[in-house]
């Protein structure tokens, strides 16, 4: 199938050249510009400056256009006059051949050297119309002067040279100024005027540039022909029309002026010198030719620069490595690998010696020179690697005789760093809720694991790795000889914390909490086996004000389990909502109904977000006896990581709280009931459930009045005896949400998860 892009650019190609030499067979004939039907020399000069745009010129004319368009297969309406050029300067470029060779050898794509510069070209690199003019530019036709004369003769002019390199002055006449360069300019005319005055002073500068028409063709990414400014040079143009293609050479580009070979220009001079002495100024008509690529060779590992270069046709190995730019610092320095074709049949590899025999060696086109890189080995070092300190966590030189406590001489060696970024890091925090704190029982950094370590040992004979285990504690504290391990070179000393390898718990660390009416608040280390009960002993007890049964004593694991149940009933629920929901509303007989049904739902939907919002506590009930006071009363529960105990001080109140008429706290009065406070908040509203009231005790307990008969004997709720601390809670009348058995049984929810009063407020039940 023939390519449309392909079709059209050589097309357009052949016609802008037939249109170029019919302009100029028109203007030698007729000398008026502007007639034929291509382009003349006068519009070419007048064609906009190009900077690091392209423009194609193109015949207007329908009928041209109509057989372009029916050279090419129909594939989409292209807008040949507005077609720009630029559109595919990013593309990517497609492989050579050789390219695809080498990525198939090495397994990895290699750019071929300096094509990727002209896939991603700078707009600054095209000339820009403001920078001076260097002093041997050329005048020639198209070019703006600005002459201003003063004394005997006075003119200020802009002229343009004409096609034949006049400019025209009045009173003075014609001066022919074609080929005069800028640096001689002045003087040139200044001698034309003083044919007829004397006395005068002159000033001249250039305006407006001429444009020139050059060609780019043979292997370039974009050929075609090119207004661009009369300051371009050999690589503007390049850079402007995309440069080589992937079969185009870097090295033998030529400008072609009047038939002949002005220069020929090698990219690799300024890509790898920076020279650009052979860079020469366009003028119309110019014909850059990018021959195709020529013999090539791939340089890739261990060098500054892994790409495929092409060669003159003389390169040794030390030219080729030189194009790579030399060896890096981790190269293996005595030989090189070459795989090399072999009279066009047979693949072959060599390897080339880097001394001066080696370097000396020819490349051939189609050669893959590897450099490979020093091995990783050391061979007279012992790393220690893993839960140690920055300075130690290194390769140790080895010797003969070396030992772990060598290495490791004592326990500061293995603090790690972020120990001590950690503690010197500044703990200001929002101090806003003092939960932020109480929940923060974490260890700031990872501990060592004592009782385990390994060395890692690579044996030379047979290649396998074997794992050494040593007790460290007993290496570096207890100095015991059996433990601390002679030590090889090569070998690798890896060192564990706890986390890294899951220890006994009774051999973990653990931290607790103890917060409220102690002697000493705080967070402890905890003992083996030790019990809630030995740790406040061990740390002087309560305090005179303490009030031992309203202790809070919270779990995370504990924590969890609830917060689990929790979501389990939530979800529970929220499914049986929605299925009454669905069922009452397939079964409503006017729209009334559904609108009721409707309501109700969303009202259920929304107290279950609210549910959600409660988040457990892990409090565990301690149910010690009203009167406790001591710290024998306290249970002998073995305390586990992170575990918290609160004693708050003995307060003087009992709440209460829902719908009542006045929520509040009252004074605590030994020997008051229920019905006694009850009575003081003014008893429950109309909306309050009273057979649904319940008494949420200070030590976690919750006793309902549906329970009246069983806990208290007499079934009177109301009669029941208050504590210091109590709250006595009014739940508002459920029956208007219509909700089920799990909804409606909160003393069952609070009971098991102790999310504590603050929740109900949350929920809003009340």
């Amino acid at each position: 199938m023939i390519d449309r892009k392909n079709s059209l650019n050589f097309i357009l190609s052949i016609l802008m050249m037939l249109s170029f030499s019919t302009a100029f067979a028109v203007d030698a004939i007729s000398g008026v510009a502007g007639k034929g039907s291509g382009l003349s020399m006068s519009s070419v000069l007048s064609n906009p400056i190009v900077s690091p745009a392209t423009q194609l010129n193109v015949p207007t004319d329908k009928a041209s256009e109509a057989l372009i368009k029916s050279q090419i297969p129909e594939e989409k309406s292209d807008d040949l006059q507005n077609q720009n050029i630029d559109a595919g300067k990013n593309e990517p470029q497609l492989k050579g051949e050789f390219q695809a060779f080498v990525e198939q050898s090495v397994g990895h794509s290699m750019p071929m050297y300096g094509y990727d510069l002209f896939r991603q070209s700078p707009k600054t690199f095209a000339p820009v119309n403001q920078i001076p003019v260097m002093p041997d530019y050329t005048i020639g036709p198209g070019d703006e002067l600005l002459v201003r004369v003063w004394g005997q003769v006075e003119a200020n002019q802009n002229v343009v040279v004409d096609r034949n390199g006049m400019i025209n002055l009045p009173k003075v006449g014609q001066i022919s100024v074609v080929g005069v360069r800028y640096q001689n300019l002045q003087a040139h005319i200044k001698s034309a005027i003083s044919r007829t005055f004397q006395n005068f002073e002159l000033d001249v500068s250039l305006g407006k540039l001429r444009s020139v028409q050059v060609f780019v063709v043979g292997q370039a990414a974009r050929p075609g022909n090119y207004t661009v400014s009369s300051l371009s040079t050999l690589v503007n143009a390049l850079f402007a029309s995309g440069g080589p293609s992937a079969r185009g050479s870097m090295r033998h580009i030529q400008l072609k002026r009047s038939g002949k070979i002005i220069t020929e220009f090698d990219m690799y001079d300024l890509l790898l010198k920076g020279d650009k002495s052979k860079d020469v100024q366009l003028l119309s008509g110019d014909v850059i030719y990018i021959p195709s690529v020529g013999a090539m060779a791939a340089v890739s590992g261990s060098v500054n620069t892994s790409a495929i270069f092409e060669l003159k046709g003389s390169e040794d190995l030390s030219d080729l490595l030189k194009l790579a730019g030399g060896l890096t610092n981790v190269a293996a320095g005595q030989k090189v690998s070459v795989e090399r074709i072999h009279a066009r049949e047979i693949r072959k590899v060599d390897e080339f010696e880097l001394g001066k025999d080696g370097l000396t060696k020819p490349i051939q086109d189609g050669d893959l020179v590897t450099v490979y890189a020093i091995s990783a080995r050391f061979e007279n070092a012992v790393t220690l690697r893993g839960n140690v300190a920055g300075l130690n966590a290194r390769r140790h030189p080895w010797k003969e005789g070396l030992r772990i406590s060598d290495i490791i001489p004592d326990k500061n060696a293995l603090i790690t760093d972020n120990y001590w970024l950690t503690q010197n890091q500044s703990k200001h925090k929002d101090v806003s809720s003092s939960d932020t704190f109480r929940n923060e029982v974490k260890h700031s950094v990872a501990e060592v694991n004592w009782d385990y370590a390994v060395v890692e040992r690579l044996n030379s004979h047979d290649l396998t790795t074997s794992l050494i285990p040593f007790n460290l504690g007993k290496a570096v504290i207890d100095h015991d000889k059996a433990q601390d391990l002679l030590l090889q070179a090569s070998d690798v000393i890896t060192i564990f914390s706890k986390d890294d390898i899951q220890v006994p718990v009774a051999k973990r660390t653990k931290y607790v909490v103890l917060e409220g009416e102690m002697a000493h608040p705080g967070v402890y280390q905890v003992q083996v086996g030790e019990t809630l009960r030995q740790l406040v002993e061990r740390v002087g007890g309560l305090s005179p004000q303490a009030y031992l049964y309203g202790s809070e004593f919270s779990r995370e694991a504990t924590r969890q389990m609830q917060q689990k149940r929790l979501d389990e009933i939530t979800a529970r629920m929220e499914a049986d909502v929605q299925r009454t929901a669905a069922k009452s509303a397939s079964g409503a007989l006017s729209k009334e109904d559904v609108e009721a049904a409707k309501a109700q739902a969303q009202s259920q939907l929304a107290l279950l977000e609210k549910m959600k919002q409660v988040k457990a506590t892990g409090r565990i009930v301690l149910e010690m006896p009203e009167y406790a006071v001591e710290v024998k009363n306290l249970p002998d529960v073995e305390l586990e990581d992170g575990d918290r105990l609160y004693i708050p001080a003995t307060p003087s109140t009992v709440s209460v709280m829902g719908t009542v008429y006045n929520q509040n706290a009252f004074l605590y009065k030994k020997g008051k009931t229920v019905s006694d406070y009850l009575d003081k908040a003014g008893g429950p509203t109309r909306d309050g459930d009273e057979s649904d009231m319940y008494l949420v005790r200070a030590d976690g307990l919750v006793f309902s009045k549906r329970q009246g008969g069983y806990l208290f004997g007499n079934g009177n709720f109301s009669g029941r005896k208050t504590l210091p601390g109590d709250t006595v809670v009014v739940p508002e009348k459920l029956e208007k949400y219509n909700l089920t058995k799990d909804f409606k049984d909160w003393t069952q929810i609070f009971y098991q998860f102790a999310i504590g009063i603050a929740s109900l407020k949350t929920i809003g039940v009340f």
